[in-house]
């Protein structure tokens, strides 16, 4: 049993495409640059989503591959954001700020309606073998990514949680490169909210 798994692990990694290691490859860079707050994670994750968006389509996960249209103008609009944060301060970006309870009760609301209408329209109207999964990972992915443009420090408690649901996902598509990249999103996501919550206790004490 164990031989067979290793074996077919092999043989997923043996077929990994050129493609889907530019995906993989510039989808790290892109986070960890996040996690340093360096503009250039946005034209970078451009790159990869646009990547990601056939990939995800050719292994029908619909739902991750609308994300990845979304990921585009989130791209575009951090990207602004970030800029503008530095024109306006004149010294750095957006502050990071914590998300409120009042927040906190609006995120999981819309979350739970988002998640429970994206799994219905997946299985109904489409030919994808996992559509609730997908669901959940797009609308959780959704919300996180938005929450990261606007420099909210849980963003990264959020992308720990989705990145652990998308590892079996990706695994059980043979997308092999991409289950180990969010594998390694997880450690990243862990030290992005750690070296923001140091960076935003500095803030504080100014």
């Amino acid at each position: 049993m164990f031989n067979h798994i290793l074996i077919k692990i092999l043989h997923q990694f043996i077929a990994i495409t050129p493609l889907e290691w530019l995906g993989t490859i510039t989808g790290l860079a892109c986070v960890y640059l996040a996690v340093k707050q360096h503009i250039l994670t946005w034209p970078i994750s451009i790159i990869s989503v646009l990547t990601y968006f056939y990939i995800f389509y050719d292994a029908k996960l619909y739902g991750d591959a609308i994300l990845q249209l979304y990921f585009f103008v989130t791209a575009l609009y951090g990207w602004y954001y970030w800029s503008n944060g530095k024109i306006l301060a004149q010294k750095s970006p957006k502050k990071i700020v914590k998300i409120t309870s009042k927040q906190w009760l609006f995120i999981f609301i819309t979350w739970f309606f988002l998640n429970a209408s994206a799994g219905f329209l997946l299985s109904k109207y489409t030919d994808t073998d996992v559509p609730y999964l997908d669901g959940l990972c797009t609308i959780t992915s959704f919300i996180a990514q938005f929450l990261m443009t606007r420099k909210k420090l849980e963003n990264w408690l959020i992308w720990i949680i989705v990145d652990l649901l998308y590892i079996p996902l990706y695994i059980h598509k043979n997308l092999l490169a991409t289950a180990m990249l969010y594998l390694v999103f997880v450690f990243i996501a862990l030290k992005g909210y750690l070296d923001w919550k140091k960076e935003m206790q500095k803030w504080v004490i100014s």
